[in-house]
């Protein structure tokens, strides 16, 4: 049986993807978009991934049918953690879009209520099934890069100034927006950092309250992460890269999107088929949010447990919330 899925918003940058592997997974039944604005219907709603997709009339049509199992939250960040809490209290799953707002108690809340009702909430960090990534996290957890030392990962863009604007409600400004995409992999990776001390600044950007050119340290017993993220980058995608240092190896990945993702292993001798030294390790690239969709469904269905957990998801939203300054 298909699961029944629905979409609640179309502000968030992802909305659209999102809208379309709904319709592509055969395992899902994609009911329909309610978006309470009508000029953002109007504007967002005309791209192609919303041909001839059902709009509900009102929340209501949407949140009260029962048979709808999940939504995929995908309005405004500012909007989400308020459509999630209507979702969750009518018993549906949701798949939370990133980053999880700036109300850290509510967040809380809602992964309290998602705990009591036997709800499942995914955020769509959008890497969690890139399967670059998901080597370099399956080779440092088994120890094969033995203790890992150093993480580094750069991840930037550019935006305009109406961006800049809308994006500057939120304390943090681009790393808040964008790098909260690798902190959710440091997490996986090193779990919650006993310090972090992040650079916050505006350089060059027309808004001023923007910060438009930030970087962030994590701090570990015998490791550190530095991630860095801009939005003054000129063609930023082929340099977006993820760096994995340890006492046995090391793994780069640049770019890790789009096609062609280039990762590169180092090892200091032969082991499971690769060689001692520098190589290239040949990747199977996937289009965004297919592998989380397929993993949402298979988690509803009872098939699997979630490949990330709850507390998961609150280490990661309070360490994105104390990198942009939100938390102490």
């Amino acid at each position: 049986m298909r699961i029944k899925f629905a979409q609640y918003g179309v502000l968030h940058s992802h909305a659209a993807g999102k809208a379309a592997v709904l319709k592509a997974n055969p395992d899902v039944e994609f009911c329909g978009v309610y978006e309470p604005d009508p000029e953002a219907r109007r504007t967002r709603g005309a791209g192609e991934a919303y041909a001839g997709v059902h709009w509900f009339g009102s929340k209501e049509e949407m949140l009260d049918d029962a048979s709808i199992a999940a939504i995929a939250v995908e309005g405004a960040v500012a909007q989400n953690l308020g459509f999630a809490r209507e979702a969750l209290e009518r018993g549906k799953h949701v798949w939370l879009d990133k980053p999880a707002g700036d109300d850290w108690a509510e967040f809380q809340a809602l992964i309290e209520m998602a705990r009591a009702k036997g709800l499942l909430v995914q955020l769509g960090y959008m890497f969690r099934y890139n399967a670059g990534f998901q080597f370099i996290l399956d080779w440092a957890h088994s120890g094969r890069l033995g203790e890992i030392f150093s993480v580094r990962g750069r991840m930037s863009t550019f935006v305009d100034q109406e961006t800049r604007s809308r994006l500057a409600v939120h304390q943090g400004g681009i790393l808040f927006e964008l790098l909260c995409h690798l902190m959710d992999i440091v997490v996986a990776l090193l779990g919650r950092p006993d310090r972090v001390t992040s650079f916050l600044r505006n350089d060059l950007g027309p808004v001023p309250v923007f910060r438009d050119n930030t970087a962030t340290v994590f701090e570990y017993p015998k490791r550190m992460a530095v991630l860095e993220s801009a939005s003054l980058e000129v063609l930023a995608f082929p340099s977006r890269r993820f760096e994995v240092y340890g006492t046995r190896g090391s793994a780069i990945l640049e770019p890790f999107e789009p096609d062609p993702v280039v990762l590169r292993l180092c090892l200091d001798e032969d082991r499971d088929g690769y060689k001692k030294g520098w190589q290239t390790v040949p990747v199977k690239v996937q289009p965004r949010y297919v592998g989380s969709l397929r993993a949402l469904v298979a988690d509803i269905r009872g098939e699997k447990q979630p490949d990330r957990s709850l507390d998961h998801e609150l280490t990661v939203q309070e360490t994105v919330l104390r990198a942009a300054g939100i938390l102490a």
